[in-house]
């Protein structure tokens, strides 16, 4: 009986044993799950120009990381690639899919260019000044001319290394351009764009002057079809940008103005009508842009339908001073860098790190280069007899390519 008892305990302490084996392996198997992964997820080489924006899309999912010889280049889904040389790249990736890896193999081959790039403005994409003393001045608008025609005159003033000046009016005005490479994103500063502002006798300590800054946005050509339109903007983020005095989200809308009303002159000379132009913005603030003496010409973009307009994105704080006191002699501070018409075209101060942009969350992105750049003006300021505080854009260049 005792042997019995024995024989039963054991084969009851076997099943048991069996059992929870069983169970881990059962658990084992659910943890390891197998991934199968596809066989061809690359081509076994890409072809692109240099300084044309390479786009790769293995169409897998997983935690990705791409990389040229021993060095990550990038850990997104799709690889935007861009090589200023003429090169063959050993590319390599690396794809886990829970906790299982495969690599995948391939290359870029960086060919030259059949036509030589030019390292100015290709394009001019949209132009919509703010109101201001030179808008419908420069470029000059006539009777019936279109925003296409206007573009198309804006283009005509920007356009390669003879470029000439427009104006982008008050807060908010802007233009966008092209050209026709992609700016690579390289170590230091990457391109340039020309303006009007200067810095007064001995000031190149305090950097005062004339500087109208100008926001800058940059984009690159993801969809491939050499325009901005489904492409992500990004702002560069100058030295101002991550200060309490800056705006974000800032939008002002600017009303027609009857042109035959009697003007409403003010105490000085040159005020000719202080209630030309009526504007209010969404933080509660409203006024009347001022036309003065020296300019007669309609303030508002006649081409626009409609009896208002808006425009919006990052306000600078005011930046102009009268020094004399008196309203006799205005001058501009210039920011410390990141902005367009903020500094002599022939300072370093002028040129800007791609490196510097931000996505519309305020995060540093790194961009392998770039396409396009939009400039719009940053102030909404009156300077006296000096008139809005203006950007102005004279061109811009690639400072990579010689």
């Amino acid at each position: 009986m005792e042997r019995k008892t024995r024989t039963i305990l054991k084969i009851t302490l076997l099943s048991s044993v069996l059992v929870g084996i069983a169970a881990c392996k059962s658990d084992s198997e659910e943890v390891g799950e197998e991934v199968t992964f596809p066989t061809e997820v690359l081509r076994e080489s890409y072809t692109i120009d240099r300084l044309k924006l390479l786009n790769i899309d293995p169409k897998i999912e997983g935690k990705l990381s791409w990389s040229i010889n021993d060095s990550i280049i990038s850990d997104h889904l799709q690889l935007n690639f861009v090589s200023p040389v003429v090169k063959t790249y050993p590319l390599t990736l690396r794809v886990e899919v829970k906790g299982a890896v495969k690599t995948y193999k391939s290359s870029i081959i960086v060919n030259k260019e059949l036509t030589p790039y030019s390292k100015y403005i290709a394009d001019v994409f949209e132009f919509r000044p703010s109101v201001g003393q030179f808008t419908n001045d420069n470029p000059t608008y006539t009777g019936g001319n279109t925003e296409a025609d206007m573009i198309k005159k804006a283009k005509e003033l920007l356009v390669g290394g003879n470029s000439m000046m427009i104006t982008l009016g008050g807060f908010g005005g802007y233009v966008a351009f092209g050209f026709d490479h992609t700016i690579p994103n390289l170590e230091g500063r990457d391109f340039k764009i020309l303006g009007n502002a200067f810095w007064g006798n001995n000031a190149n300590a305090t950097r005062t002057g004339s500087c109208e800054p100008g926001i800058i946005m940059v984009g690159f050509d993801k969809n491939k079809n050499g325009k901005p339109d489904e492409d992500e903007w990004y702002e560069i983020a100058g030295s101002e940008y991550f200060k309490n005095t800056t705006t974000k989200n800032y939008s002002i809308t600017y009303f027609k103005p009857n042109e035959t009303k009697p003007p409403v002159p003010g105490s000085e000379l040159w005020q000719t009508d202080v209630e030309y132009i009526k504007w209010q913005d969404n933080i509660g603030n409203s006024g009347f842009k001022t036309k003065n003496t020296f300019h007669s010409q309609s303030y508002y973009p006649l081409w626009l339908s409609g009896t208002s307009y808006s425009l919006k994105g990052t306000r600078l704080k005011d930046n102009y001073y009268d020094q004399s006191g008196v309203g006799n002699y205005w001058v501009g501070t210039s920011y410390e860098y990141g902005y367009a018409d903020n500094a002599p075209n022939t300072d370093e101060a002028s040129n800007i790190d791609i490196s510097w942009a931000v996505d519309r969350n305020g995060n540093y992105v790194k961009l392998p280069g770039i396409d396009f750049i939009k400039v719009y003006t940053g102030i909404n300021q009156e300077a006296g007899w000096l008139g809005e505080v203006s950007t102005e854009v004279g061109g811009a260049y690639d400072l990579h390519l010689k």
